[in-house]
């Protein structure tokens, strides 16, 4: 049975900021609030469409600061979600939320209303770069928003942006290992895209500020990918969702529709050239054969003007996107 998450999206209400990157209509493609009814229907057509049982649920209230929107409107979100947590319909609920509005109390009310994991967009563990993008709050933030989370058994995620204004590829870094000492379950890592309307844009047409061309931003993920994998730490989303919102209102930065898909498959190019040029047999699950090749070839075009000479076989016990090299 494959996870699955039911995406309720809460937009940009209950953040004290506007942080430097931020236009969450054009990130979720939508601006009005769902209500609590929305959130019943959209979990009914979820579960109606799942009659095969392919699928294990989770409703995930993302979007927003979920825990700093208005107390009554948000306690009316959960409410309307906790009766498919007590029913088994969902495995449980999880949220994503800012991390200095994370306490003991908040905590406690969630874990009443059937919360299960929370996601904190913690974005940099650099003072100095989260400051320069207005986030409004610490490093030591996320550090003790994540103990209290883990001392509560919540399932931990945490979300990290690359390339942001006043930051670097040693910056990221320095975040990723910062992430990997607080031990979360998952992590997405979300590239920078400088949309309209927002201080980043300002920025970006002054100059000031220039992110790193989309060949760079797949490299930096897929190492960043890599040393979350051996540090046993799921990477369950690399880049935007997809919208034509965020196309049509795009100035620059690392987006693509693709983009996690061009992720693996630089991930699976680099544990290629990790053995010296020769001729290899490379075993992979037949569904992940597109991911191995890349887009019009381009794996395979760059393993051979780098010495490498590769025979695809097929191999259904290797998960997707797992890969031997013989």
């Amino acid at each position: 049975m494959r996870k699955s998450n039911i995406s309720i999206f809460v937009p940009h209400i209950g953040c004290p900021c506007q942080c430097s990157f931020c236009n969450q209509k054009t990130i979720t493609g939508q601006i009005t609030a769902p209500s609590a009814q929305d959130v019943k229907n959209t979990v009914e057509t979820a579960i109606n469409s799942n009659k095969d049982n392919k699928f294990e649920y989770e409703i995930a209230f993302f979007g927003g600061s979920f825990t700093a929107i208005e107390r009554e409107y948000m306690l009316s979100l959960l409410e309307a979600a906790k009766p498919y947590v007590e029913s088994g319909a969902v495995k449980g609920i999880r949220i994503s939320t800012r991390p200095d509005a994370i306490d003991n109390e908040i905590l406690d009310l969630l874990k009443s209303y059937g919360v299960t994991a929370i996601e904190l967009g913690a974005q940099s563990m650099n003072d100095k770069v989260l400051a320069a993008n207005l986030r409004g709050h610490t490093a030591n933030d996320v550090r003790a928003a994540a103990a209290l989370i883990k001392k509560k058994n919540f399932e931990l995620g945490l979300q990290m942006m690359t390339d942001l204004y006043s930051s670097s590829r040693g910056i990221d870094f320095a975040t990723a290992r910062e992430f990997a000492k607080l031990k979360p379950k998952t992590v997405r890592i979300y590239p920078t895209v400088v949309l309209k309307g927002t201080y980043l844009a300002e920025l970006f047409e002054s100059g000031e500020y220039t992110p790193a061309p989309l060949k760079k931003t797949v490299a930096l993920c897929a190492e960043l990918a890599e040393f979350f994998e051996e540090h046993e730490i799921e990477v369950i989303r690399i880049g935007l969702h997809a919208n034509e919102d965020i196309k049509n209102n795009m100035l620059a930065g690392g987006y693509h529709e693709s983009l996690g898909e061009m992720v693996i498959s630089k991930m699976m190019f680099n544990q290629i050239v990790k053995n010296p040029p020769g001729k290899y047999k490379v075993y992979i699950n037949e569904k992940s054969i597109s991911k191995l090749i890349g887009n019009k070839k381009s794996n395979i075009i760059a393993l051979r003007e780098a010495g490498y000479e590769i025979e695809i076989k097929f191999y259904s016990v290797l998960k997707p996107n797992e890969l031997r090299v013989v």
